[in-house]
């Protein structure tokens, strides 16, 4: 087994969802290569689209159609003007035509070049696509496509992150690799073996350079949701709270940019009350920023994307360890601990359900603030399975299919008991722990694989169904 590095867990993206936003628009964009390696855009007379399974039933909400046709048109994510998508789609759909790969137009039906196959799945994953390319001379080019989590895409043959792996000097594949390396170094922090293997990919000052991008990506975001009113699109009428929160708790003190902002929240009252409700805002904040298309950090997944920022900005905000070296270590050890649950597990919902997103985000999260704590190698993967522990079973059951009811508060609540995962763990001795993090790892799988489908990112069980949409 090969290693992945920390920033393929820990990575920008685009809301609302990494599975069936990113994954979709990382499928396009890997289709229109391969029309390139094939022939040449400008042959193209029709290009096809079909979504299956949960991409089909949870598509609308998630904007899994949107993310197809934008990557179909050429666009990236990671630089897309987030302001424009909506103009960009009601162009498509107006005009009935596609720009694609930005350089050639060609007809482009909503319904008839885009389906969402609601009835039918793919074998080899739930979250199936199929594109299609029709030449002007006859001739096709198809392709099958997965979306297995985070963003990763895979065909029956390739997987898009194995492109990315490769064998590091000290292998951590599962929490002994990581206690075996340390002892066989004689190295008393995870984040110092992190930073070795991550030297296989990128220097030490670059792994410093990312991960302190990460962290200012991680303030912009918050900064913005803490600055937006209004609704959240897609029909629920869910309000933005984390505005009025961040109103409530700041009183009258202005700020003009987010460093403003941040420094004001520093100098905030530090009661109990107020520290839970600040992390809970700084979730909010990213989530809401998630579920309206913004650009925020996928760590692991779009749908959990608000728990290592609120921890981590509860650590720089709320503790003693708010140096630039704290920062760079979270991060190092919360991705470490994510790419333990990748190989062994999953961070997919549409596999495991919400305990393999939200959970593994408060593993990580919960496993960062402890390495910075202070804690020692044994109590930080303590902690990863603490908060894990009190997340098996967690199931995914969007209502509407959108990632708003319960997501956007399911990532207060993962922040919250990461926080508590690190404060236990910090205050236990791990070697007479009953429950290894290898062993929850396992047991979320077990449970993935036994739970039932409707409540692994269908909308076909529990809060999805229970709730009349159409009063809300």
């Amino acid at each position: 087994m090969e290693s992945i590095s920390v920033f393929e867990i820990i990575k920008v993206g685009i809301g609302p969802s990494s599975s069936h936003t990113m994954g979709p628009w990382n499928a396009a964009s890997s289709f229109l290569n391969l029309i390139k390696r094939e022939r040449q855009i400008s042959e193209v007379k029709e290009v096809f689209l079909e979504f299956f399974g949960s991409l089909a039933k949870t598509g609308i909400g998630h904007g899994t159609d949107i993310a197809g046709m934008l990557g179909l048109s050429g666009e990236n994510f990671k630089t897309i003007d987030t302001t424009t998508i909506d103009e960009k789609i009601e162009k498509i759909k107006s005009s009935n035509e596609l720009h694609l790969a930005g350089e050639k137009l060609i007809p482009f039906v909503y319904g008839k070049n885009l389906i969402l196959n609601m009835k039918e799945s793919l074998d080899f994953h739930p979250n199936g696509m199929i594109f299609k390319a029709v030449f002007e001379n006859g001739e096709e080019v198809v392709q099958d496509y997965y979306s297995v989590g985070g963003g990763f895409i895979a065909t029956q043959n390739e997987n898009s992150l194995e492109k990315h792996c490769i064998r590091t000097l000290y292998p951590c594949h599962n929490g002994k690799d990581v206690l075996r390396n340390l002892e066989k170094l004689g190295l008393n922090k995870i984040s110092d073996l992190i930073f070795l293997n991550e030297e296989s990919w990128r220097t030490k000052e670059e792994t410093e350079a990312e991960a302190l991008y990460i962290w200012q990506q991680i303030k912009e975001c918050i900064y913005k949701g803490v600055n937006k009113e209004g609704i959240l699109p897609g029909g629920l009428n869910v309000s933005r709270r984390a505005a009025g929160l961040n109103r409530k708790l700041l009183g009258e003190k202005i700020y003009k940019n987010v460093d403003e902002w941040f420094q004001l929240v520093v100098e905030a009252e530090e009661t109990f009350t107020n520290i839970n409700k600040w992390v809970s805002c700084f979730a909010l904040a990213v989530n809401e920023e998630n579920a309206s298309f913004g650009r925020i950090i996928t760590a692991p997944t779009n749908g959990a994307s608000g728990v290592i920022p609120a921890v981590l900005m509860y650590s720089q905000a709320f503790t003693e360890h708010r140096n630039n070296d704290d920062i760079i270590r979270f991060l190092l050890v919360a991705g470490e601990i994510g790419t333990l649950f990748k190989k062994n597990a999953t961070i997919s919902a549409a596999m495991g359900g919400c305990q393999a997103e939200v959970g593994v985000s408060s593993a990580m999260a919960a496993a960062g603030l402890t390495e910075i704590m202070g804690g020692t190698p044994g109590q930080v993967l303590m902690a990863a399975e603490i908060a894990m522990e009190h997340h098996l079973g967690l199931t995914c059951d969007p209502i509407a299919g959108l990632v708003q009811i319960p997501c956007i508060e399911r990532n207060s609540m993962g922040a919250i008991k990461a926080i508590t995962a690190a404060n236990i763990a910090i205050e236990s001795d791990p070697t007479k722990a009953r429950v290894s993090l290898d062993e929850v790892i396992q047991s979320m799988w077990e449970t993935a694989l036994s739970m039932n489908d409707r409540f692994k990112e269908t909308s076909e069980g529990g809060l999805a169904i229970a709730v009349n949409v159409a009063e809300c």
